[in-house]
């Protein structure tokens, strides 16, 4: 009974990965005819069991690019990014749809670590910084090994020293990963949807306006009360919008 349940899973998984992919090239086909709004429905159908991929949130930007929807277009380049941070295409892309938005904001000067954890660490994820770490933990007891088990003492020493340096690189690695991964959960960022929203000083409509935002916007959102968002922007600007006027990656 439970081979026959097994078997019948594998069947079904099967079934559906086939008719995601099949969906996928569907949505590709559309695009190419620049039938953009179908080609969305069912990249948005694929995004709803959960197959997400770097492609799929590439190809939902590149289609919301092209009937001038700003927000979602930045939004899914965005969401791309956190799954690959180094390709080339989607930070061009971005790059295209960010001189669509309206709000130019000019960001704190950074200090020299900052800059480089931006310019360097962060090119790659956690989860890739994570592929690292786990490589230099499998080379470290490698070399260990080799330094156990060698007969000359020359050997020794040179295994010996590209354990020990490996352990350090380990070492470091795990660090830039725990560090990226805590930037990323508690530097929650979001998009703004909405075409222009006004930010007040308190979460309250009646409560008085400091600045205006458009669609497309990146903000940082610090802090939410019942249906309103405590933002951030990166010139440091704070005040408080309408939770349902942005999106959060």
């Amino acid at each position: 009974m439970k081979k026959l349940f097994f078997l019948l899973s594998l069947i079904v998984n099967s079934i559906v990965a086939q008719s995601l992919q099949d969906n996928f090239y569907a949505a590709n086909d559309f695009y190419k005819n620049e039938k953009f709004e179908k080609a969305i429905e069912l990249y948005h159908q694929i995004a709803s069991q959960g197959k997400i991929s770097m492609e799929l949130y590439y190809n939902l930007g590149n289609s919301y690019y092209k009937i001038n929807k700003v927000g979602p277009a930045i939004y899914y380049y965005e969401k791309a990014l956190k799954i690959n941070p180094l390709n080339e295409d989607v930070k061009n892309n971005l790059i295209f749809a960010k001189r669509l938005a309206l709000d130019n904001i000019e960001e704190l000067p950074q200090n020299i670590f900052q800059k480089f954890n931006k310019q360097y660490l962060q090119k790659l994820s956690y989860n890739q910084w994570a592929i690292v770490a786990v490589v230099f933990s499998f080379l470290t007891c490698i070399l260990f090994l080799l330094f156990y088990f060698a007969f000359s003492s020359s050997i020794k020493r040179v295994f010996f020293g590209f354990s020990i340096l490996s352990f350090l690189f380990l070492i470091i690695s795990f660090s830039i990963t725990y560090n990226q991964f805590y930037f990323d959960k508690n530097n929650k960022e979001a998009i703004v949807f909405a075409e222009k929203i006004s930010v007040k000083n308190a979460p309250t409509m009646n409560s008085e306006e400091v600045f205006i935002l458009h669609e497309g916007t990146k903000v940082f959102v610090l802090d939410a009360l019942d249906n309103w968002k405590k933002i951030k922007l990166a010139d440091g600007k704070q005040g408080w919008i309408n939770a349902k006027e942005i999106k959060e990656l």
